[in-house]
């Protein structure tokens, strides 16, 4: 797999962490999902599969997150594994003078497909294609 990946040039900046490996063999079809960072990691070559002949890698783009309001860098972003809410404030250059970490959103889509509006803590995940809104203090 390592190989292959590197073969194509890598992957490239908006590539997702997990490819996806197809292949059919006998007819029948399977998807194994690889996750490239755990790969380069101790103990990862375990998960470098041997590609053959008719595989495919699939690399889909990297989940995104977005924020806006009362940050510096109001847009959308790459999601990293296991990104909290204060991160994510982080990648927005943080809160703008009038900005204020109590009342903090998350507008996250359920599972079917209404969108929800969470208070957030700094703590919490993100997830993807959430919307972080930062309000404006009052004071």
């Amino acid at each position: 797999m390592t190989d292959a990946l590197a073969l194509a040039g890598g992957i490239i900046i908006d590539g997702a962490d997990t490819v996806t490996l197809v292949r059919t063999r006998d007819g029948k079809t399977s998807y194994h999902d690889i996750d490239v960072v755990a790969l380069f990691k101790p103990g990862g070559e375990a998960s470098n599969e041997l590609i053959q002949d008719g595989d495919v890698i699939n690399v889909a783009r990297q989940p995104m997150f977005y924020i806006y309001g009362e940050v510096q860098r109001p847009g959308a972003f790459r999601l990293e594994q296991n990104m909290s809410v204060v991160q994510a404030l982080s990648l927005g250059g943080g809160l703008t003078q009038r900005g204020t970490q109590r009342g903090i959103k998350i507008l996250r889509r359920d599972d079917k497909g209404a969108m929800q509006e969470l208070d957030a803590q700094l703590a919490d995940p993100v997830k993807k294609d959430d919307v972080i809104y930062v309000k404006e203090s009052l004071f």
